[in-house]
């Protein structure tokens, strides 16, 4: 059939295709298959010297990418099928730096689960239960004393710590056929095979028992409101398939401690109409600065994120994200002083906490360059710290200077007894 459309062809186009095939080098093929990688080598025999040696690559690091190609020309890597750059995996290398390298193997895949490594989540899950202890301390009865208050916040840093890592492994079973087509996410415990999905299920019970052990250590009032918000993160993660604001829902899940903190004072928000009314515009003021940074964090995984089919507000209002941003922020500063108006703060938290807190959003909104990965996530750490940190400090002041004045007065606070 070919020979016989070839002399169909006219004379001068059938010289010419005959020169071009007689002057083309000959090629030999080399196949190589070791650590479940198959290549096809091409060795373009009476070439130049120069001329590189071009292989044809299949890795099969997971089921799902059992179909990536790459092509190798000398020492780069050339995609030989639309967005394979995001789907092949590279290989995984186990931490040799840090805490995870000095635990045992067996422990590291589940380390990595948790996000051990990447503590910032964990610090915007336990800065919010921080803010309410501090506005709540001078609303308790008698008023709460530093060692209280510090009691109390560590309970929540550890209960912040487990639940984070609870969060993440659900996150991740949801995510499991996800995770594998997103660069920053391929190599998670899960997407790689490390972990099972069944001992990952039987891991978040683990940890889920070990955050209602800590809960059960506050006033059991808090357990009516502690348990509601385990709806919330176990639907997170479905979110971004349905909804392209998912960071909302995020933002309902993290900024629960901003109502955790009155009830573990003993501060029952149904019965006092000041700590009602405080919670509420701290928890919402919170839930504006959870959707402000998981923007920011959102832009690290806008190409994947567009070519997996998952949703986030980055990608609905990526050429609006800095305009959002700005309104974000006045929302939470403006409801974090209404917070404060509730329960009688003085200028020290208002300047502190509320002028700090603008200071430190505008410098990050300015300068955050969302095109560049390094650079969003260098600002989702470290604004952490720096906002998070003045509110803290804002906060931490104001509740000082009143425990001092009462203290001054002899009356009104935790251990010592009212004067007659």
């Amino acid at each position: 059939m070919a020979t016989t459309g070839l002399f169909r062809l006219p004379v001068s186009c059938r010289s010419a295709l005959l020169r071009t095939a007689c002057n083309r080098p000959l090629v030999s093929f080399l196949l190589h298959q070791s650590h479940s990688r198959i290549s096809t080598t091409f060795v373009l025999t009476g070439a130049q010297p120069q001329s590189p040696l071009v292989t044809v690559s299949r890795r099969y690091f997971h089921p799902s990418l059992a179909n990536s190609n790459s092509v190798l020309v000398g020492n780069r890597e050339a995609n030989t099928t639309p967005d394979s750059d995001s789907l092949l995996l590279d290989k995984y290398e186990p931490p040799k730096t840090g805490l995870l390298s000095v635990l045992p193997a067996s422990w590291v895949p589940y380390a990595e689960l948790v996000r051990l490594d990447k503590p910032t989540g964990t610090y915007y899950l336990y800065f919010p239960c921080l803010f309410s202890t501090l506005l709540a301390a001078p609303l308790a009865v008698p008023m709460a004393s530093p060692l209280s208050v510090l009691g109390t916040s560590l309970l929540f840093f550890s209960g912040a710590l487990i639940m984070r890592g609870a969060g993440c492994t659900i996150n991740d079973l949801w995510d499991r056929n996800l995770d594998p087509h997103v660069t920053r996410t391929r190599l998670r415990p899960i997407a790689r095979g490390a972990i099972t999905p069944f001992k990952a299920l039987a891991f978040t019970g683990v940890q889920l028992f070990t955050g209602l052990g800590i809960l059960l250590q506050f006033p059991y009032q808090c357990l009516f409101y502690g348990i509601p918000s385990l709806l919330l993160v176990a639907t997170y993660p479905l979110a971004k398939r349905v909804t392209y604001y998912p960071q909302f829902v995020l933002g309902l899940t993290f900024s629960w401690g901003a109502i955790m903190g009155f009830p573990a004072l003993g501060i029952d928000l149904l019965q006092n109409s000041a700590a009602l009314a405080a919670a509420t515009f701290l928890y919402t003021s919170n839930i504006a600065w959870t959707v402000l940074y998981d923007m920011i964090y959102a832009h690290m995984d806008i190409k994947d994120d567009s070519k997996a089919g998952i949703k986030s507000i980055a990608l609905k209002h990526d050429q609006q994200t800095k305009q959002i941003l700005s309104g974000l922020a006045v929302t939470q500063i403006g409801l974090l002083a209404v917070a404060g108006m509730a329960v009688g703060a003085g200028p020290v938290f208002f300047v502190g906490s509320c002028g700090g807190a603008a200071v430190t959003l505008a410098v990050m909104i300015k300068k955050v360059n969302l095109k560049s990965v390094k650079d969003c996530w260098w600002w989702f750490v470290n604004g952490c710290w720096m906002t998070g940190g003045v509110i803290s400090v804002g906060l931490g002041a104001e509740y000082l200077m009143q425990y001092s004045k009462r203290a001054g007065e002899g009356v009104g606070i935790e251990g010592v007894p009212d004067s007659v």
